[in-house]
């Protein structure tokens, strides 16, 4: 990982856009940061897009989706966005259609009831009651779980048949092949029209945990918080570039770099 006073300024001065993890990259403590929050709205000021992509559940990112500046928040690994309505309100959009969700939310019901089952101290998150495509086994956020609990919960998902991916805080399980960089190909094409692939090195992508190496893996612009070094042994692709400060405190060092080079 390079520091981040190392990325070129003509690469930064091409950028249109930026996507963003939500949890320990733009929170810090649980909550968004004042100097993330202002980065955000810098970002916007400079004619920036801003999309937040997070493993969150839509009930949870509902009440930011409406008062941060951003273009949208794609929740739930790219399953769901939130996009604020020109009359007001939000809007929100699927990647599957109704009957598809009806039937797995079912199926992932019954997953959840086998993992408290089956798995010691495994519990679902709190915010479970807001998702609607994933389920999610807090790890880190109020119930504390080892490498070999986690690493069971994981198992035990894909043993399902589901997709399974470990945040800074939760384990999250799906069915469907959407993902965080499908999420981000969606979110494009829905509201500029554009394929993010034929304009990827216009893209910055801001993130800290081990399922974002996705993101660190297609994005050439791929920034990790300085956090991110938590689990850099686990990481399957790191980020390009790490930020010296944590949390959302690196985020605003993210964006600046981003916008000194306009």
């Amino acid at each position: 990982m390079t520091p981040l006073t190392e990325w070129p300024l003509a690469a930064r001065r091409a950028l249109v856009g930026v996507f963003t993890d939500i949890d320990d990259t733009l929170t810090t403590e649980g909550a968004i940061s004042a100097d993330a929050l202002a980065a955000l709205a810098a970002l916007k000021a400079g004619g920036l897009h801003r999309v937040a992509i997070t493993g969150r559940p839509v009930g949870w990112s509902e009440p930011f989706a409406s008062v941060w500046p951003v273009d949208a928040i794609v929740a739930e690994n790219g399953a769901v966005a939130l996009l604020p309505a020109p009359a007001g309100g939000l809007e929100k959009r699927y990647q599957q259609d109704a009957p598809t969700r009806a039937r797995n939310f079912a199926r992932m019901q019954a997953v959840l009831d086998r993992i408290e089952r089956e798995i010691p101290g495994a519990r679902r998150a709190t915010d479970s009651a807001g998702r609607e495509c994933d389920i999610a086994i807090d790890h880190s956020e109020f119930t504390q779980l080892d490498d070999a609990q986690i690493a069971a919960v994981v198992a035990l998902m894909r043993d399902e048949g589901m997709h399974a991916t470990v945040s800074s805080i939760h384990v999250n399980g799906w069915y469907g092949e959407h993902n965080k960089l499908e999420g981000a190909r969606w979110i494009v094409r829905e509201l500029w029209g554009r394929r993010l692939d034929d304009e990827m090195p216009r893209w910055a992508y801001v993130g800290d945990s081990t399922n974002d190496a996705l993101m660190f893996e297609h994005f050439e612009h791929s920034i990790g918080v300085a956090n991110v070094r938590r689990f850099e042994a686990a990481l399957s692709h790191l980020p390009r570039y790490v930020t010296q400060q944590e949390r959302g405190a690196g985020f605003a060092e993210a964006a600046a770099a981003v916008l000194r080079a306009r």
